[in-house]
């Protein structure tokens, strides 16, 4: 109709001059898509070795112009050729000389193999998917000859999409560049554009040496623990492997960096005697400086020697006397005892940072051939002077069967109060063979994370003890000394953070009885915990603290009668955890913006 035909003219018209000229390429670039996938005949070849279709003649271009517009330009330069020739390439033939079962692409496949194929595993084989136009290589099975057939297409695939490589100038982006792989005659070039080597990827700790660098006063985090060695690397050797699995004896020791590695050394059996890296004055001797550069020197204290046998026996001696690699004769072979096997060092440090002592611990064993070549372990661990490990009940959630940690409420501005004593923080009473309170008054049992409990003894009431003083005798029965204000809610919180411990809720419950003895029978504990942290990884957190003091009315005993009472305490652990939800982050949103010149020169 000509009405609609002078809408779309209209609406032409009236879009702006870049709009026109985008649009009038976009649909020059359909067109001859079109036109060329329409042209691109594919001849499909029955026999076994054909490798190439018959080249397909394109038609002249059918792009349509609109009256009073120009031809767009056609593009100018070389066309990129394929980098790989995809009628040989053949990604399913993983055999060597053996056919493999429906790779259609096969060369090592005969009619024979092709009747039991069911289908072609790789039917298309393309090249770069960029290109606007490519080789495409097809295979299928035509079973309806006999033998069967294999047939291969080889045609010209068209990429429809408007943002394809139609041209290029820089044909090595087509492909991977080759990486230059060192060897003995570039070696020297390359070690003069690195910076050196470290070595390894914990420590970081160069090894390139700068004496004029190091400070002479103390040794700071990462400096080579220096020895009095008159060698050129003086320096506290910690062989590990480098380049290779093998060992490197110049890598020094770095101050504060704790490293355990392992490595191999290629030895020589007759010669095992004469190689310092297996003797164990070879890590004994070095006398370590106590600072950089200074003369004060701290020996090495052999502090244990173990010896291993070939079947692996382990025997702990007690002389730490200096013991050298021996070659003894087994029959037809030879063996070489007292060999380093494991180095274990424990270098002691002070806040000012000096060495004041370094311990060797090491394991001595027998070398045969069939264990050739040699692995070696070694240690090295910083230990800071006049303090001691504490140990934890959880890091960070608490661990099941270790005690809770508890403490007591600290003055204003200070740290939570503890004991020493981690079994001895939070108890209950303990039960005895006589169930006798008073005698096991002094027993008692530490509250384990995850346990409940249940605790008692019989108390006997007698009218000679006041009742007020027999109440408040039970009470410090049942809760014990230094009953805790606090616990931790993880089993490594620290005792400066305050505020995030958890207080303890003590609630007292009486009965409203007159003219009666109030006499305390149970304290009931109550911990509430939640899981904490990741689906994969829950950590034990404790959330809530209750104890609870129940009391009990006794009429009052009268002369020459006695009552016996229950005394119970009760540890009752709650997983008020909420039902695990696996969460999903949010989908990333995208804010990506055109270039300014993106649709340069048509706006």
């Amino acid at each position: 109709m000509v009405p609609s035909a002078g809408r779309a003219e209209f609406c032409w018209a009236m879009g702006p001059p870049g709009l026109q000229s985008l649009l009038l390429v976009l649909l020059a670039r359909w067109a001859s898509v079109s036109a060329q996938a329409v042209a691109t005949p594919a001849v499909p070849t029955e026999d076994l070795n054909s490798t190439e279709a018959p080249p397909a003649t394109l038609g002249p271009s059918l792009t349509p112009r609109i009256l009073g517009t120009s031809r767009p330009p056609e593009p100018s330069g070389p066309r990129p050729a394929p980098v790989t020739d995809v009628a040989a390439l053949c990604v399913c033939d993983l055999s060597p000389a053996q056919c493999d079962v429906n790779c259609c692409c096969d060369p090592d496949c005969s009619s024979e193999d092709f009747s039991v194929f069911s289908a072609c595993s790789i039917p298309v084989v393309t090249g770069d998917s960029h290109f606007c136009s490519q080789k495409a290589a097809t295979y299928s099975l035509n079973f309806t000859a006999n033998p069967p057939q294999r047939v291969f297409k080889l045609v010209d695939q068209i990429n429809p999409s408007i943002f394809c490589i139609q041209t290029t100038n820089y044909k090595p982006a087509l492909s991977f560049i080759n990486p230059e792989v060192p060897d003995e005659n570039s070696f020297d070039r390359w070690m003069k554009t690195s910076e050196g080597f470290t070595s390894n990827a914990e420590a970081d700790v160069s090894f390139t040496t700068k004496s004029s660098a190091l400070n002479t006063t103390k040794y700071e985090y990462g400096a080579p623990v220096q020895t009095s060695d008159a060698s050129p690397h003086p320096f506290l050797r910690f062989p590990s492997p480098l380049m290779s699995a093998l060992c490197t004896d110049n890598n020094p020791a770095a101050f504060l960096v704790n490293q355990a590695v392992k490595c191999t050394r290629s030895i020589n059996l007759e010669q095992c005697e004469e190689m310092e890296a297996l003797r164990m004055d070879y890590y004994s001797s070095p006398m370590i400086l106590r600072v950089p550069n200074s003369v004060t020197q701290v020996p090495i204290t052999v502090q244990s020697i173990t010896v291993q046998s070939l079947n692996k026996t382990l025997t702990r001696l007690e002389d730490t006397g200096v013991r050298l690699p021996s070659l003894l004769s087994s029959g037809h072979d030879k063996i070489c005892i007292n060999v380093v096997l494991e180095v274990k060092y424990s270098l002691t440090y002070t806040d000012a940072g000096e060495v004041a002592a370094a311990g060797l611990s090491l394991l001595l064993g027998a070398v045969s051939r069939a264990t050739i070549p040699l692995q070696q372990k070694f240690e090295i661990s910083f230990v800071q002077q006049n303090t001691r490990s504490v140990a934890l009940s959880g890091n960070p959630g608490y661990v099941a069967g270790l005690p809770l940690v508890t403490g007591l409420q600290p003055p204003k501005g200070s740290a939570i109060l503890q004991t020493t004593n981690r079994f001895g923080q939070l108890t209950v009473l303990s039960s005895t063979a006589e169930q006798d309170c008073l005698a096991a008054e002094g027993l008692r049992t530490p509250v384990l994370f995850g346990y409940n409990m249940h605790t008692g003894c019989r108390l006997r009431l007698s009218p000679a003890i006041p009742c007020q003083l027999l109440a408040q005798k039970v009470k410090d029965l049942l809760k014990g000394q230094g009953f805790p204000d606090f616990v931790a809610p993880f089993g490594n919180s620290r005792a400066q953070d305050v505020l995030d411990w958890v207080p303890v809720h003590f609630v007292t419950h009486s009965p409203p009885v007159k003219d009666s003895c109030q006499l305390p029978v149970a304290l009931v504990l109550e911990v509430k915990w939640t899981k904490y942290g990741s689906l994969l990884n829950p950590q034990a957190r404790i959330a809530n603290v209750t104890a609870n003091l129940i009391s009990s009315a006794f009429p009052q005993t009268l002369a020459g009668s006695e009552r016996s009472v229950v005394i119970s305490t009760t540890v009752t652990f709650v997983d008020v955890s909420a039902p695990a939800e696996a969460g999903f982050r949010a989908r990333p949103t995208i804010n990506a913006r055109l270039p300014f010149d993106f649709f340069f020169p048509f706006a």
